[in-house]
């Protein structure tokens, strides 16, 4: 009994523990826990790029391939002991001067055996003689005429042009007709000048060769045919001739040497040396067209060329020489 009222006891006690903290006021509360806020859910809206279209060339139309005109394979001529221009002019039904506008012949005593020429074509032959029957009044004129007989009857003319305009010059030819008492003229013949290139006041060699006379002749009429302003650019110019020289008999062969030298700023290709010879009156009795040792010289170099001229008339008194060459680039 004794150990039941004990429990009792302090049981009434506990009891009265807990009423008594409820009455001093002190009330214990407990904060409930949070419901967290949803978090919010971001958007993402997904856009389909659709690349840019590829550029497609447009198509490529080749240019018209063009129609090759057929040019008729030209007559070849090679030469043989005892051949001349008259005779393979004959030959072949041309004219003389057309056979040497067609090889470039300046002087036909220079043809070798086994050379090749070139036979020039009727039309060719029809249109030197359109273009000499009606000349064209030129600044320019000719000068220092030369007519000599062959000795197979025909005759030589050699002369030189002047540029009298005040623009250089290129493509100048010459034409030559015969008269007789009459005026009537008798035969015409035509040639271009020995120098692509005729400055201001410049001189240029040419020669026409009429291979046989119709008879003699009175009177003759010496006219520029052509000449058409030049294009600078394409020609080099700062060459320069030193140390010309002649050796030979007064009346016969020359043999004709000289140094070309560069002085410009650029290198010059496909350089030619023309070479006159006048005699004691200054008419042209001899000229040539010669390619010097080297035809490319460097700026600041040089090259020699030889050349053998064989004077009509004569004595020789006095020699030119001319230099001319190209820019690079701008060959024909």
């Amino acid at each position: 009994m004794g150990r039941w009222f004990k429990g009792f006891v302090l049981l009434i006690i506990l009891v009265g523990s807990i009423t008594g903290g409820a009455a001093c006021g002190q009330v214990i509360t407990l904060t409930p826990t949070s419901t967290p806020a949803p978090t919010a859910t971001i958007a993402i809206a997904i856009i389909a790029v659709t690349p840019p279209p590829t550029p497609t060339p447009a198509p490529y139309t080749p240019a018209p391939t063009p129609t090759p005109t057929i040019t008729p394979t030209p007559v070849i001529y090679t030469l043989v002991s005892g051949d001349s221009l008259l005779s393979i002019a004959n030959q072949y039904g041309v004219t003389v001067s057309s056979l040497q506008d067609a090889n470039g012949i300046l002087d036909p005593r220079t043809l070798q055996i086994g050379q090749q020429l070139i036979i020039p074509g009727s039309e060719d032959v029809d249109n030197t003689l359109s273009t000499t029957a009606t000349p064209t009044p030129l600044a320019v004129s000719l000068h220092n005429l030369n007519f000599t007989e062959t000795a197979i009857g025909g005759l030589w003319v050699l002369g030189e042009v002047v540029n009298d305009s005040a623009v250089p010059v290129e493509q100048v030819r010459v034409g030559v007709s015969l008269l007789d008492e009459a005026g009537s003229e008798m035969v015409q013949g035509a040639g271009l000048v020995a120098i692509d290139f005729v400055d201001v006041q410049g001189r240029a060699p040419f020669a026409v060769i009429f291979g046989e006379l119709p008879g003699p002749f009175e009177r003759y009429r010496t006219y520029p045919i052509s000449a058409v302003e030049a294009y600078i650019g394409s020609y080099y110019r700062d060459l320069e001739i030193r140390d010309l020289q002649g050796e030979g008999e007064r009346y016969s062969s020359h043999t004709v040497t000289g140094t070309v030298y560069n002085f410009g700023p650029e290198e010059a290709v496909s350089v030619q040396v023309v070479i006159t010879a006048y005699d004691a009156v200054e008419r042209v009795i001899a000229m040539r067209q010669v390619v010097p040792e080297h035809n490319v010289v460097p700026r600041g170099g040089e090259t020699t060329f030889t050349a053998i001229l064989s004077p009509i008339g004569g004595p020789v008194a006095r020699l030119e020489a001319i230099a001319q060459g190209r820019r690079l680039g701008s060959e024909p």
